[in-house]
This record gives C-alpha cells, sequence and structure tokens, in this order.
C-alpha cells in the first residue's frame, strides 16, 4: 500500500450524478470520464456514487458499475475509495472507505475487517479535527467545503482556504486533502497552507478536455511540494 501522503496530491471523486451531462448512459460516463482522469495522472478515486441522478436506487448496478471503476484504478495503481457505503467497501476490497461526521464510526468500521484499509474523514471544525487527530484508526482528513460547492445538496459552511494554515497550526499533523469548490488557481496557495493535497470534483468533470485539465491539476499540485 502506498504512503497516505502519495495518495493526496490530486485526489478526484465523482458519481454518475456528477456526469449526467454527457449523456443518457451514467455507468458509461462515469467510466469515460474516470478513465481520462487515470491518464492524466489522479493519484487517488473515492466512488462517491449518491443523491439525486445517482444509482443509489440501484444497487446492483451501483455495485458493478464500483467494480468496473475499481478494476480501471487497478490498471493505473491509483487507490480506489468508496464513499460512505462501507459494506460495499468490505465487499469488493476496496483500498479505502470515506466518512462523514454522522456515518458509521470508525472505530467499527476498522474492527469489522483485518484487511488494511485506508479510512479518510471529513471535517469542517477544528474542533473534529482535534478529536480526529487522537483516533489511530484514520489515515487522512477531507477539509472542507473550502468554497461553495454544487456537488452536495446541504453542503455545510464553508471554510476558505486559510482554514488549512489554521489547522496546521493549531497542530493537526494528519495527512489532509481540501475539497470543495477547489480549482487550478487555488492548488499552489492550499498546497502552502498545508494541504497534502486537493480533492476535486467538477474540475475535472465539467472540463472540456479532462486529460489535460487532470494533468494541469496535478502539475501545480505537485509543483508546490517542491
Amino acid at each position: 500500500m502506498k504512503n497516505i501522503q502519495e495518495i493526496l496530491p490530486l485526489y478526484f471523486v465523482a458519481g454518475t450524478q456528477d456526469c449526467r451531462h454527457l449523456g443518457e448512459n451514467p455507468a458509461e460516463n462515469l467510466l469515460f470520464v474516470l478513465k481520462q482522469a487515470l491518464e492524466g495522472g489522479i493519484t487517488c478515486f473515492q466512488f462517491r456514487d449518491k443523491g439525486k441522478f445517482s444509482l443509489e436506487n440501484s444497487p446492483m448496478e451501483q455495485r458493478s458499475l464500483a467494480i468496473s471503476c475499481q478494476d480501471l484504478c487497478r490498471q493505473y495503481n491509483v487507490p480506489f475509495i468508496v464513499d460512505d457505503n462501507v459494506d460495499l467497501a468490505l465487499e469488493i476490497e476496496a483500498d479505502g472507505i470515506h466518512v462523514g461526521q454522522s456515518d458509521m464510526p470508525v472505530k467499527t468500521i476498522r474492527a469489522r475487517t483485518n484487511k488494511p484499509l485506508i479510512i479518510g474523514w471529513s471535517v469542517n471544525r477544528l474542533d473534529e479535527a482535534k478529536i480526529g487527530e487522537e483516533l489511530s484508526e484514520i489515515d487522512y482528513f477531507g477539509i472542507g467545503p473550502i468554497f461553495p460547492t454544487q456537488s452536495k445538496e446541504n453542503p455545510k459552511p464553508t471554510l476558505g482556504m486559510a482554514f488549512i494554515q489554521t489547522l496546521r497550526e493549531a497542530g493537526i499533523t494528519k495527512p489532509l486533502v481540501a475539497i470543495g469548490g477547489v480549482k487550478q488557481e487555488h492548488v499552489k496557495t492550499l498546497r502552502k497552507y498545508g494541504s497534502d493535497g486537493v480533492a476535486v470534483i467538477t474540475a475535472i468533470t465539467q472540463a472540456n478536455d479532462i486529460k489535460v485539465e487532470t494533468q494541469a491539476l496535478k502539475e501545480e499540485s505537485n509543483a508546490s511540494n517542491q
């Protein structure tokens, strides 16, 4: 398994609901976008297929798509993370699971498997980060939303880029990735403030040329780390 810091520079999050502008076939759309993003150099992929326009109400179809996405990620040696759906993640032996504050507790998840599993945890406040910092079960934090985002129906309050710096100054040492409305022009600043990478959805799914945009995002993230 890769070092956690190595998988966070360009962390792509998507589900069928994020690709519906590409046509009628939700599964094909996502696989098309994911393949381009993998070719462009994403360092991690989170399968977050939920909410309106997703395959949430077709569990068999959703599971089949998750496995196809996982197979594609394996071809590129990129970790495959499942958002929230712990049963699915464990059943298909995903590389990791990402959960929010109100999802299954991380200790419960860790206790359900003896296999290596990356666990990410969403954080929106400093006190949450301080609690998570003490939990050995958590491998990294998803910090956000940094900016307003259209990808969630009821997003939490936006934090702004300087929140990353606030966390680091408050002694938060766990790897963290910034998410929520992040675009190419924000990457350098977020990295400078102490983020190990950026997580993006629309910056990739809505790009005119997905592969080129992905490469540009990755270059920004890597350059900031030199």
